[in-house]
């Protein structure tokens, strides 16, 4: 199984042929960040982007749990000026919890689910002033215990983004059917990711970001509240190196989270 997701990634990157450099727009990806852009890729081009490492730590009374993911890919295509395909996979994750109490240590090394996605822009595609989208979602679970979800899902984001001088504001709501934390079933989860953008330099980019979420898990319903601050640099029009970090701002939160990646466009 874990093949598969490796094989389709490999597949959409050679499906559409290389725009002229002359033709292409800025360079637009998803990552870093916890919001989801509103441009597209050109009709024609790929863009590959993919989470090195990542590392979330999460603590309370009963236990501390550390999860590592690497090689959190997401391959973009463009299959009209305004409309793209996705496909996203983690390759690898790593989960260790230990028990506060007696000490027990649970790990599980296992790949991650595929997620497949369709964005539809409305206004401005290439991401300048105000650019609207419509990205609808679902996951398959085909990743393993402890670290796939254990059923599928489905949602939609609808990410919106405001040129405001020197810095742009982002918006980007979502609904979803998330998959219960048992694994079997789906419940409502929403929420939005509200953040400011701006350029240090031509080729250095900040994000400061808030995100909130309510998840109402039949288990445990919870209120995730995150802050998060990233930075990209564009060393050419068609590549971006990535850092960023994410903290939890209450008990229903990951504790932090430390990243970093590459986005690669062809």
């Amino acid at each position: 199984m874990p093949l598969r997701p490796a094989l389709l990634l490999a597949a959409l990157a050679f499906a559409a042929p290389a725009l002229g450099q002359e033709d292409r727009r800025d360079l637009c990806p998803d990552r870093p960040g916890l919001g989801t852009p509103a441009c597209t890729v050109d009709a024609g081009a790929v863009m590959l982007e993919v989470g090195i490492a990542d590392w979330t730590l999460d603590r309370n009374a009963a236990s501390r749990t550390d999860a590592f993911a690497f090689g959190d890919a997401l391959l973009r295509a463009g299959l009209t000026p305004s409309l793209e395909v996705q496909v996203g996979w983690t390759m690898l994750g790593h989960v260790r919890e230990r028990d506060r109490a007696s000490g027990d240590v649970t790990r599980r090394t296992r790949t991650g689910d595929v997620t497949l996605a369709l964005r539809q822009n409305l206004k401005n595609p290439d991401g300048s002033g105000t650019s609207i989208a419509l990205m609808p979602y679902a996951t398959l679970p085909v990743g393993g215990e402890g670290v796939g979800a254990g059923d599928w899902g489905a949602g939609l984001i609808v990410p919106v983004s405001f040129e405001l001088g020197a810095v742009s504001l982002g918006l980007t709501p979502h609904v979803e059917a998330a998959v219960d934390g048992d694994g079997d079933g789906r419940h409502l989860a929403y929420g939005s990711v509200v953040g400011l953008g701006f350029g240090v330099s031509d080729d250095i980019s900040m994000a400061a970001e808030v995100s909130l979420t309510r998840d109402r898990d039949p288990g445990g319903r919870s209120t995730e509240a995150l802050a998060g601050l990233s930075a990209g640099w564009q060393p050419d029009a068609d590549s971006q190196w990535d850092i960023g970090a994410n903290v939890g701002l209450n008990r229903d939160s990951p504790d932090v989270e430390l990243y970093f990646g590459f986005a690669r466009r062809f």
